[in-house]
């Protein structure tokens, strides 16, 4: 699949990810950075060489593309510290809109996960962190 098919399967099919990875298509309906560190908790290569279509990426998401060694990054909006990230990783991207920061689900603040990786630099660091942020969001 080239990239505009993978933005059509993204939007047709009410997706939130869409990553084609070798031969393989990777889809998920996940929020927040669910679609991402869900695979990577098995399989911290998970996204390697893949071409990943996303509504948003931020600073988590970027990390954690960088630390699985993705090769291409579609956004419809991105953060400016994920722009730092896959600029510093040399990882190709392209996208729609350019946010100060991403917001959260109730648009009070911050995303959480943003907010967990706002000063890390560490990609192994944030993925721990991040696992553990996810944990405690599920408890609630």
């Amino acid at each position: 699949m080239n990239l505009k098919s993978l933005q059509e399967k993204l939007n047709n099919e009410d997706l939130t990810l869409v990553a084609q990875i070798q031969d393989t298509i990777y889809t998920s309906q996940l929020k927040g950075i669910a679609p991402l560190i869900n695979p990577m908790k098995e399989n911290q290569l998970f996204f390697k060489d893949a071409i990943v279509v996303d509504r948003v990426i931020g600073k988590a998401a970027a990390m954690l593309l960088a630390l699985s060694q993705v090769q291409y990054i579609y956004a419809y909006v991105l953060s400016r510290k994920a722009r730092e990230i896959l600029d510093a990783y040399k990882i190709d991207y392209d996208y729609e809109k350019l946010a100060d920061y991403i917001v959260n689900r109730d648009h009070t603040g911050m995303c959480p996960m943003e907010k967990t990786v706002y000063d890390m630099t560490d990609l192994n660091e944030a993925l721990s962190a991040l696992i553990q942020k996810q944990e405690e969001l599920s408890k609630r």
